[in-house]
């Protein structure tokens, strides 16, 4: 067997410190330089870089919750390490999800647990999108890669294997 493919569970968890890396340096910039200003326009009308403090979750729910986010994050965290580690996990797209996943909910508990709040910086303006940063990106696409994961390749081979035990 392929030595990455045997340890890439270990690959992944690397990817997610360095995604939780940069994404901490990322609020440490938009701190420094935008808890100042009101907004910074980087395509005018269309994307600006807006520094705000979220005592919520995604779309600002469950604002001043801090234990109960903390909580269920870190659980679902703790959980998805398990499964990674201990080879539940096989299929190496569904490894990466889990790893997106790891990485962002991670980079958004750090802020939680140490600042109180998430540093959110990312504003798409033209179509009035709330607020989001790094780690809620890597969240997005991790949970998109398990839509498409479960609609499509697992979707797909369970058909496909329906239609050969009728066909026998």
């Amino acid at each position: 067997m392929n030595i990455i493919k045997k340890h890439l569970n270990y690959f992944v968890l690397f990817a997610a410190l360095v995604a939780i890396g940069l994404d901490q340096l990322f609020k440490y910039l938009a701190i420094q330089f935008l808890s100042g200003i009101e907004t910074l326009p980087l395509i005018n009308g269309v994307l600006n870089l807006t520094y705000l403090e979220n005592r919520g979750a995604a779309f600002g729910i469950f604002q001043g919750k801090k234990f109960l986010l903390v909580g269920i994050t870190g659980l679902l965290i703790l959980g998805l390490i398990v499964l990674l580690l201990a080879g539940r996990i096989r299929s190496t797209m569904l490894m990466w999800a889990v790893g997106l996943i790891i990485g962002g909910g991670i980079g958004n508990l750090i802020d939680r647990i140490f600042r109180g709040y998430v540093v959110d910086y990312v504003h798409v303006r033209f179509i009035q999108f709330p607020i989001f940063n790094f780690a809620d990106c890597l969240v997005v696409i991790g949970t998109i890669m398990i839509i498409i994961y479960f609609l499509f390749i697992e979707g797909r081979k369970k058909t496909d294997e329906k239609t050969q035990e009728t066909s026998k």
